[in-house]
């Protein structure tokens, strides 16, 4: 077999970081031994989560079984999403800034035409819903839990409670037509064939503000795992929450 460097593009606080995490969960469980260091259980995970390099490739490259890699990186994920911060807490975040921006995006899957819940209509693929907040200029502040994707954006608001948390934290929002009828928090466009001029230019500088949101959105699929996911749809919360841990860690 054979071998060459690489590399991944992350700083070496981000590395710290999560080295630092694992650390105080090997001390709080006892752990006495292991194949990898904790530096190398780190950077091992980071490799999966950024490049999404497989189960097989890692285990070759750090020269250890596929089942210690699986159960390494599942152990990376645990950590981190315990970590990640609830909706009410990252609203305390967004109640000091002037307005947030919500969107959704779909998260790829592996699955067949036989999986109905997991598909999209509107993107026309099998995927993941997941509920984005950001700030005015367009950084990722939170990510709600995954749900299957052909949930429409809207549905997936409420169930997760943002609307009423935005209400709540008397917190301004910018969204798209998606969300048309959330209510007060959530400001959309003007929906019509013919608007008139000055709701045409409503439109045009809603969606100026709106686009930075998307930002965010490109935030969450440079980790490179998210882009097509092989993994159980159960697991995806978790991961989507790690990525969330790790880019705040890197910030």
């Amino acid at each position: 077999m054979l071998a060459y460097p690489s590399s991944i593009d992350l700083s070496h606080r981000t590395l710290r970081f999560l080295t630092t995490r694992l650390r105080a969960q090997q001390r709080e469980i006892g752990t006495r031994w292991r194949r990898l260091s904790a530096g190398r259980q780190a950077l091992l995970a980071l490799a999966h989560l950024r490049c999404g390099d497989t189960y097989a490739r890692l285990a070759a490259g750090f020269g250890i079984g596929v089942a210690t890699v699986y159960r390494y990186i599942r152990e990376v994920i645990d950590v981190l999403a315990a970590a990640a911060p609830t909706l009410s807490e990252a609203m305390k975040t967004m109640q000091v800034k002037a307005f947030v921006i919500l969107d959704g995006t779909l998260l790829p899957i592996d699955r067949i035409a036989a999986d109905t819940p997991y598909y999209s209509g509107k993107h026309k693929r099998h995927g993941m819903n997941v509920q984005v907040l950001t700030d005015p200029f367009g950084r990722l502040l939170w990510a709600s839990p995954a749900l299957p994707g052909s949930t429409h954006n809207l549905t997936a608001a409420r169930r997760h409670g943002i609307i009423d948390a935005l209400a709540e934290a008397d917190v301004k929002c910018w969204a798209d037509k998606a969300y048309q009828g959330a209510g007060r928090p959530v400001r959309v466009p003007f929906r019509a064939r013919r608007l008139k001029r000055w709701k045409r230019r409503h439109n045009s500088t809603h969606a100026k503000i709106r686009c930075l949101g998307e930002q965010a959105m490109a935030t969450l699929k440079s980790w490179r795992l998210l882009r097509k996911l092989r993994c159980s749809t159960t697991r995806i919360t978790d991961i989507v929450k790690a990525v969330v841990v790790l880019h705040h860690a890197s910030t």
